[in-house]
């Protein structure tokens, strides 16, 4: 990873401390009690062992002193334990607020974009990096203050008493940092890649699980698991390589400070032996100065050493970072600088839409519709059909507001752009082919876009859904529990309580994605049924393969490579005997 990237991801997430609230400066102020009752703590040791072995006091003098040390052994342990609360508060508060920024932003994208990612991709990026940013707010940014204060302050307790000890503790501590950033230099470039190692096994993993059925039904089953085997053990590699710069780092480190707390031993050791006589201001080392010191010297080197073991929670959180801030940055095409339009001023009982050059791009700036231009009047209903990747699809996700678009699209004669797109989406019923059922009951499910409908009006929608029946004979009625992906109900059931989630919107504007595409002939004509009573007196525009089916639309618009091929009612179209609609119509007819 170059500099400027981490040094810019690493200010990133520094800006982000302000989701932690107090909490981590409460972190920081805990340490620092710590830090003082440590040096209380050798202060009454080395009173308590000097008194007893060099001045013979009974210990029975130094009682007040014993119960102060009782007393501060445990306040110790309740300041780290409340320390630990207290940091891990700040980093659960930074994950929620994280976590919930990038779910926003992934509604606001919008699913044209999520899908340009495997689902298992997505969910490395909400679940796994975001819980590696935990320890770098929990553990490293409060280290880095004590790491720099509490050896402070043990110095201005140790060059009063021996300005030699001193000079080795200064000498000595910046060893340690300056190994942790030569083993950083690469941590951070080595998490990256795990982190991408893991969300490509993902990635692949969950979507061949969601294949499994049909790589078993054309024999590719031993050939998929020699790909999942081969990320697998890709991801193995590079997680061993992050774990051996953690485990040589910590080692190191030990290594360096168990040396210098050495050095003063052996430094104290020979002044008592007569043989060094220098580092005092004349009054000579007393066993206090070289007890209190040698206590100490631990604890000078012990915020130095937990920043380098933390220093890899920097590394990973760079690592993780790096996903997010694109994820973050990436703009949403809406102008900001469009002024929106309040609820009140704009009516949506009714839903009339009209089209002027209009130009639907991807969202890296790819032109993949238009120009058009055509019209929808309110309450009537249009279909849309065409060949495969001609632009149905497109220009449903643009009137959605999930694709950006040149030129104009109005909604009652006022522009998309200018309407909030919750309040837009409030009044739109939407019905794709494949419908998308949630883990939780049935109740769940259909009262998901409304979630204050009673029981009594939950029943009436699934009555107007063609499904009430099922319901209502089933003996968990409403409380159906309903798995991942549709589990526990047929593709027709899942279709009608889908549809029945739809009708509880109270839309002015019905969008339909193929509603009965995948539907055997029953489920098809009692999902058609219900769509055709619920909108009367509404708006429909419905993509279809069904030319057969459209004599009651009041236009068709025929779609090809992005442009409007033909357009108008289907007993027009069908008398163009030359247009692409009646070919369509003929190759329909002949497949049958």
């Amino acid at each position: 990873m170059d500099k400027p990237l981490e040094k810019s991801l690493t200010q990133w997430l520094k800006g982000q401390k302000a989701a932690c609230g107090s909490f981590l400066k409460l972190s920081i102020l805990l340490g620092v009690a710590n830090g003082f009752i440590i040096i209380a703590q050798a202060y009454c040791l080395a009173t308590i062992l000097h008194g007893v072995i060099m001045d013979n006091v009974p210990i029975a003098e130094f009682s007040n002193v014993l119960l102060g040390l009782v007393g501060l052994i445990i306040a110790r342990a309740l300041v780290v334990y409340a320390r630990e609360r207290v940091s891990f508060e700040a980093g659960k508060r930074l994950r929620e607020t994280i976590r919930q920024a990038v779910l926003d932003k992934l509604v606001a994208l919008g699913p044209v974009f999520i899908k340009g990612r495997p689902a298992g991709a997505w969910a490395s990026i909400v679940l796994e990096q975001v819980e590696d940013l935990h320890d770098f707010y929990a553990k490293y940014l409060p280290q880095m203050m004590l790491a720099a204060f509490i050896p402070l302050i043990i110095l201005v307790c140790v060059f009063p008493l021996n300005w030699a000890a001193g000079v080795v503790l200064v000498a000595t501590a910046p060893l340690i940092p300056m190994f942790m950033i030569l083993v950083g230099m690469g941590a951070a470039d080595a998490n990256r890649k795990n982190f991408t190692a893991l969300s490509r096994l993902s990635g692949h993993f969950m979507d061949r699980l969601k294949g499994l059925s049909t790589l078993k039904l054309f024999n590719r089953g031993e050939s998929e698991l020699t790909k999942i085997e081969t990320a697998s053990e890709d991801f193995r590699s590079r997680t061993m390589s992050v774990l051996r710069m953690a485990f040589l780092s910590s080692a190191v480190l030990e290594f360096f400070a168990a040396l210098s707390i050495a050095v003063l031993a052996v430094y104290f050791g020979f002044s008592y032996l007569g043989h060094l006589d220098f580092g005092h201001y004349g009054v000579g080392i007393s066993l206090f100065t070289g007890l209190f010191i040698l206590i100490l010297a631990p604890e000078f080197y012990q915020p130095l050493r937990d920043l380098g073991a933390h220093y890899h929670a920097k590394a990973q959180a760079i690592g993780a970072a790096e996903s997010l801030v694109e994820l973050l940055n990436t703009p949403v095409q809406r102008d900001d600088n469009v002024e929106m339009m309040s609820e009140q001023s704009l009516d949506l009982s009714q839903v009339a839409i009209e089209a002027k050059n209009l130009q639907v791009y991807s969202q890296d700036g790819t032109c993949l519709l238009g120009p058009i231009s055509f019209k929808v009047d309110a309450q009537h209903h249009v279909a849309i059909v065409g060949p495969s990747g001609a632009g149905k699809t497109t220009l449903i996700n643009a009137l959605l507001g999930f694709l950006p678009y040149r030129g104009t699209l109005t909604i009652n004669q006022q522009p998309l752009s200018r309407i909030p797109l919750p309040y837009w989406r409030q009044h739109l019923a939407w019905l794709g082919q494949d419908p998308q059922l949630f883990h939780g009951t049935l109740r769940d499910n259909v009262a998901l876009g409304n979630p204050q409908l009673s029981d009594e009006q939950i029943h009436a929608l699934l009555e107007q859904a063609n499904i009430s029946e099922f319901v209502t004979q089933h003996a968990q009625g409403l409380d159906l529990r309903i798995n991942d992906q549709a589990g526990g109900v047929s593709v027709g059931q899942a279709q009608r309580i889908a549809l029945a989630r739809a009708l509880a919107q109270q839309a002015s504007i019905f969008v339909l994605d193929e509603p009965t595409a995948s539907l055997d002939e029953q489920s098809e004509q009692l999902v058609q049924a219900a769509l055709t009573k619920a909108m009367q007196h509404k708006t429909c525009v419905m993509i279809t393969h069904r030319l057969d089916e459209l004599t009651h639309m009041n236009n068709v618009i025929v779609l090809d490579k992005g442009q409007i091929a033909q357009q108008g009612s289907a007993q027009q179209l069908t008398a163009d005997k030359h247009g692409l609609f009646a070919q369509m119509l003929n190759d329909e007819q002949e497949a049958v």
